[in-house]
C-alpha cells in the first residue's frame, strides 16, 4: 500500500492536500475526546472519593451509638466499615491522581506538541501554494501580454507588406503621377510677402528684417533668472526697449513706444518671463525674451543654452536669488518629461522591442515558477512523510493511552478487574497500521503527478525546455524519432550497469527511494532544450539518474501510452480472463497501440527494451518483476482525470506486464503496421503526411507544365478544373535510419485510382507500348540524366503523375480533351498508347510520352 508521499497528490497541489489536513484535524478532534474521557473520570473519582470521605464524620456525628460498646461485634463491623469507606476513598483519589499523572498530563502535552506540528505544516504548505498560485498568475498574465505584443507585430508587418508593394509589381506603375515641387525659402516668401503691423506705420517683410536685426545689435541682451524656472537667455529689460523706440524709430511719448513694443510682442517677436500674462510696459524690472522667429526674420544668430545645463545654477555671491533655486534645478535638469528611453525610434521597431522585453519577461516568470513548483514539490513530499509519522504516531500514543488508563485503575482495585480486563480487550484491538491503510484506502486524491508549467513560444519554438514538452515537439526539436534525452539516459544507464556490484544492485537503481531534491536538481541542469552527454550525468548516482527519466515521463502533458486510449485499456482488462486468452488479448493491444504517435511507440519499445533486458540479464523474480511494474505504471499510463475509481485500478500494471511478456511479438506487429501505414502499397483512410523531401518537386512540375504547353499548340490548354497535385511521400533522406522508417511505396501495377472509385477498371502505369518505333528521349533538364539517375520504377511513375488526369476522369492530349473511357478500353491490362500518327516528336515527362498528334474519337 503506498503511503502519504504518493496518495494526497491534485493537480492544484491544495485539494490534496486539504483533504490530508481535515483527516489530520480529525484526529486532533480525537485525541482531545480522549484527553477528555481521562480528564473527566479523574474528576469523577476524585469527586466520588471526596464523597467517600463524608460519610465517616456524618455518621460519627450522631451521638449515643456505637462510641459507647467497645466490644462488642457489632461494633467492630461498624468500625470495619467505617475503614473500609475511608480506604476506599483514598483509593479512588488516588485514582484520580495516578490517572492525572500517568495520562491527563503527558498526554495533554503531547497532543499540543502533535497539533502544533500539524498546524505548522498546513501554514507552511498554504504559504507556499500561495506563493505558487500568485507566480502562476503573474504567469497568465505575462503570456496575454506577450501574445498581444507579437500580434501587433504581425499586424504591422502584415500592413508593411500591403502598404509598401514593388513599385515594379504596381499595376499603374506606367501613369502619369503628378510631381509635387517643393520651393526654396526665397520663392515662399516672394510668393506671399507679409505685412507686418507696427505702431501706426505698416511694414513689407524685407523692412521687418532691418528692423529686427538693427534691434537685435543694438539693445541690450542678457539672461534673466526665474526661480523654479530657471534662467531665460536673451532677454531686454522693458525700459531698454522704449528707449531704443525713442531714439531710432521716431517715437515722441512712453504710450506710443509701449504700443510699438507690444504689437512687437504680438507679431511673435517678444515675450514677457517670469510674469503672467503677455503685455507689454516701461519697466526695468519686466523683461521680455527675443522669440526664435525674430532672430530667423533677421538673420542673427541665437544665443542658445548648452546641451549639458537645462537650469541656471545659483551664483556664489548669494544675490537676490531663491536659496531653493539650485536643488530645484539640478532635480528639474533630469527629469524626462517624454519619459523616452529609446528616442528617434520608429513604430515598428518600438513593437518589436517591447515583444522581446516581455518575451523575456515571461520567459523570466516561467522559469521563475518551474522553480518555485519544484520547491512547492519537494517540501510537499517532505511534509507528507512526516505528517505520515506524526500519524503514526498518534495511534500509537491513543493505544499506550488507554492501556495506561486501564492500568491505573486495575491497580488500584482489584474488585473492578472484569471492566479493566474488557478495557484491555480494547486496547488490544487497536491497530495503528490498519487504521492507517484504513485512512489511505479511503481518503487518497491521487499519485504523484507534477503539472508543468511551460514557456509556450509564440512561434512554437521549444529550443529552451526540455522537461514538461509534449513529447513529439521535443522529438522534432531534437529532428529524433526518440527525444534525445530518452536515449541518452537509457544509453548511460547501460554503460554504467556494470560498474554497479551485484544484480541486486543493479535491480534497485529503479525501486530506490531517491530524494527529490537531488532529481530537480539534475532536473534544472538539464531543462534548457539543448543536447547533453554523459559527462553531465556523471556527478549524479545512477540511481538519481534512472528517476530523472521516471520524473521526464511523469512531467509530460499526456501520458506515453496516452489517456485516450485508457478506456479502450480498461474495456481490454475488465473482461474476464475466462472470455479471453493471451493472443486475443495482445492482438487487441496491438491493434489499440497502434493508434499511438510513432514518437511514442518508439519511445515506449525504447523504454521496455531496456527494462526486458535488464531483467534478462539479472534475472529478476516475480516479486522484483511486479514492483518495477507498479513503479513505471504511472509513467506509461495515467487517465486524464484521476478519480477514487482509477486511483484503485491496476490496467496500467497490467499492461506493462504484458509489455514485458509480449515485447517482441507487440511491438514487430507495430512496427510492420508502421512500415505499411506509410507505405504506398497500402490504401487506408488515415490522412496523408506532407512529405518531407521537396527539393526537386518544384523543378518537376515546371517542368511538366512548360511541356505540356509547348505541345499543345496554338490551341492553348485550358485551366484544369482538378485540384492541387498531391504530395508525394518518399523514403526520409540525410538521417539515419530509426526504428520506423517511412517507407517508399512498393511497386504495384495492380493498384487502383481511389479517387476514380473502387469499381472502375484497374488503372496501369502510363508506359509507351511495344512498338515499330521507339520515342526518343528528350535532353535532360535541371541538371538530371536520363542514363545517369536511377530509373524510376512503375508505382512510382504513377504516383508522381497521377494528377495528370484531374478528378474529372478526363485528361487533356495534342490540345483535345479526352476521357477515361476512351483511354481505358475494355482490356485493361493493356498500356494506354500516347504516340500520334502524324511522326509528331514524343516528348518523355518522367514516364509520359506526349505527342501533338490528333487522337482518333
Amino acid at each position: 500500500m503506498p503511503g502519504f508521499a504518493d496518495s494526497f497528490w491534485s493537480a492544484d497541489y491544495a485539494a490534496g492536500l486539504g483533504v490530508l489536513f481535515t483527516k489530520l484535524q480529525q484526529g486532533v478532534q480525537e485525541n482531545r475526546q480522549v484527553l477528555a474521557i481521562a480528564r473527566m473520570r479523574a474528576e469523577a473519582e476524585e469527586t466520588y472519593g471526596q464523597r467517600l470521605a463524608e460519610i465517616t464524620p456524618a455518621a460519627d456525628k450522631i451521638a449515643g451509638g456505637f462510641s459507647r460498646d467497645d466490644g462488642a461485634s457489632v461494633k467492630k463491623a461498624y468500625d470495619g466499615m467505617r475503614s473500609e469507606m475511608e480506604d476506599a476513598s483514598k483509593s479512588h483519589k488516588k485514582i484520580a491522581q495516578s490517572i492525572r499523572d500517568l495520562v491527563v498530563n503527558p498526554f495533554t502535552r503531547w497532543c499540543d506538541a502533535h497539533e502544533t506540528r500539524i498546524q505548522d505544516s498546513q501554514d507552511e504548505l498554504q504559504t507556499r501554494i500561495k506563493a505558487h498560485d500568485r507566480q502562476a498568475e503573474v504567469v497568465k498574465k505575462l503570456r496575454s501580454n506577450y501574445f498581444n505584443k507579437c500580434r501587433l507585430v504581425e499586424d504591422l508587418e502584415e500592413e508593411n507588406k500591403l502598404a509598401f508593394q514593388d513599385p515594379e509589381t504596381s499595376p499603374k506603375q506606367n501613369q502619369n503621377i503628378p510631381e509635387i515641387k517643393v520651393s526654396t525659402n526665397k520663392e515662399e516668401e516672394e510668393e506671399d510677402d507679409e505685412i507686418f503691423e507696427i505702431g501706426d506705420e505698416t511694414y513689407q517683410t524685407e523692412q521687418v528684417k532691418k528692423v529686427l536685426a538693427h534691434m537685435l545689435n543694438t539693445i541690450k541682451m542678457g539672461e534673466t533668472k526665474v526661480p523654479i524656472l530657471g534662467t531665460y537667455l536673451n532677454t531686454s529689460a522693458g525700459s531698454d526697449i522704449v528707449e531704443y523706440l525713442q531714439r531710432h524709430m521716431g517715437s515722441t511719448s512712453v504710450s506710443y513706444s509701449e504700443r510699438i513694443g507690444q504689437d512687437l510682442v504680438s507679431n511673435g517677436f517678444l515675450r514677457l518671463v517670469g510674469n503672467v500674462g503677455n503685455n507689454f510696459a516701461n519697466s526695468s524690472k519686466l523683461f521680455y525674451q527675443w522669440r526664435p522667429k525674430a532672430f530667423q526674420l533677421a538673420g542673427v544668430p541665437e544665443k542658445k543654452a548648452t546641451i549639458s545645463r537645462t537650469f541656471s545654477m545659483p551664483s556664489s555671491d548669494g544675490g537676490s536669488d531663491s536659496p531653493v533655486v539650485g536643488a530645484v534645478s539640478e532635480y528639474l535638469s533630469g527629469w524626462n518629461v517624454l519619459n523616452n528611453q529609446h528616442p528617434n525610434e520608429t513604430p515598428s521597431e518600438r513593437l518589436r522591442r517591447e515583444a522581446r522585453e516581455t518575451d523575456d519577461k515571461y520567459k523570466a516568470s516561467v522559469q521563475k515558477l518551474d522553480e518555485m513548483r519544484c520547491e512547492l514539490e519537494e517540501a510537499i513530499l517532505v511534509h507528507l512523510r512526516f505528517l505520515e509519522r506524526c500519524e503514526l504516531d498518534r495511534l500509537k500514543a491513543i493505544k499506550t493511552v488507554i492501556l495506561d488508563f486501564s492500568g491505573t485503575i486495575g491497580n488500584v482495585i482489584p474488585s473492578l478487574q472484569s471492566a479493566v480486563d474488557r478495557m484491555v480487550l480494547y486496547q488490544e484491538t487497536i491497530q495503528p497500521a490498519g487504521d492507517l491503510r484504513y485512512l489511505l484506502e479511503n481518503y487518497r486524491t491521487g499519485h504523484f503527478a507534477p503539472r508543468v508549467v511551460t514557456y509556450e513560444n509564440y512561434y512554437n519554438k521549444v529550443d529552451e525546455q526540455t522537461f514538461g514538452v509534449d513529447l513529439e515537439a521535443r522529438a522534432r526539436a531534437d529532428k529524433k524519432r526518440v527525444p534525445i534525452i530518452v536515449t541518452t539516459i537509457l544509453t548511460y544507464l547501460d554503460n554504467h550497469y556494470p560498474d554497479l556490484e551485484g544484480d541486486e544492485a543493479r535491480r534497485g537503481v529503479w525501486l530506490t527511494d531517491i530524494q527529490l531534491s537531488q532529481v530537480h536538481k539534475l532536473r534544472a541542469k538539464l531543462n534548457n532544450g539543448k543536447p547533453f552527454t554523459s559527462e553531465d550525468l556523471s556527478e549524479f548516482d545512477v540511481p538519481t539518474v534512472a528517476h530523472l527519466l521516471k520524473l521526464y515521463l511523469l512531467e509530460l502533458p499526456d501520458s506515453l501510452v496516452s489517456s485516450h486510449v485508457y478506456e479502450i485499456i480498461r474495456t481490454i482488462y475488465a473482461t474476464p480472463a475466462s472470455d479471453s486468452t493471451d493472443e486475443a488479448r495482445v492482438a487487441v493491444l496491438q491493434q489499440t497501440l497502434s493508434q499511438l504517435r510513432l514518437t511514442n511507440i518508439a519511445t515506449l519499445d525504447a523504454c521496455m527494451n531496456h527494462f526486458t533486458r535488464l531483467i534478462d540479464l539479472t534475472s529478476a523474480d516475480e516479486q522484483y518483476v511486479n514492483e518495477l511494474a507498479m513503479s513505471l505504471a504511472p509513467c506509461v499510463l495515467r487517465p486524464r482525470t484521476e478519480t477514487s475509481l482509477t486511483m484503485e485500478e491496476k490496467h496500467a500494471y497490467r499492461l506493462i506486464r504484458d509489455l514485458f511478456a509480449h515485447k517482441d511479438s507487440i511491438f514487430g506487429e507495430l512496427k510492420r503496421m508502421s512500415t505499411l501505414t506509410h507505405s504506398g502499397s497500402v490504401t487506408n483512410n488515415r490522412p496523408r503526411a506532407i512529405s518531407t523531401d521537396e527539393s526537386n518537386r518544384r523543378a518537376h512540375m515546371e517542368e511538366r507544365q512548360r511541356a505540356l504547353l509547348e505541345k499543345a499548340g496554338p490551341r492553348g490548354r485550358a485551366t484544369s478544373p482538378a485540384p492541387g497535385p498531391r504530395h508525394r511521400r518518399d523514403r526520409s533522406t540525410g538521417g539515419p535510419e530509426t526504428r520506423f522508417p517511412i517507407a517508399s511505396p512498393t511497386v504495384s501495377n495492380e493498384r487502383q485510382r481511389s479517387s476514380l472509385g473502387s469499381l472502375g477498371p484497374k488503372r496501369q502505369s502510363l508506359e509507351v507500348p511495344d512498338g515499330s518505333e521507339a520515342p526518343a528521349p528528350a535532353p535532360a533538364t535541371n541538371g538530371s540524366s536520363t542514363n545517369g539517375d536511377s530509373p524510376k520504377t512503375e508505382g512510382e511513375s504513377f504516383i508522381s503523375k497521377r494528377d495528370s488526369i484531374g478528378r474529372s476522369g478526363a485528361r487533356f492530349v495534342g490540345g483535345r480533351r479526352v476521357t477515361t473511357s476512351s483511354t481505358v478500353g475494355s482490356t485493361p491490362s493493356t498500356p494506354v498508347s500516347r504516340t500520334g500518327t502524324d511522326g509528331g516528336t514524343p516528348v518523355h515527362d518522367r514516364g509520359v510520352t506526349l505527342t501533338d498528334a490528333p487522337m482518333d474519337d
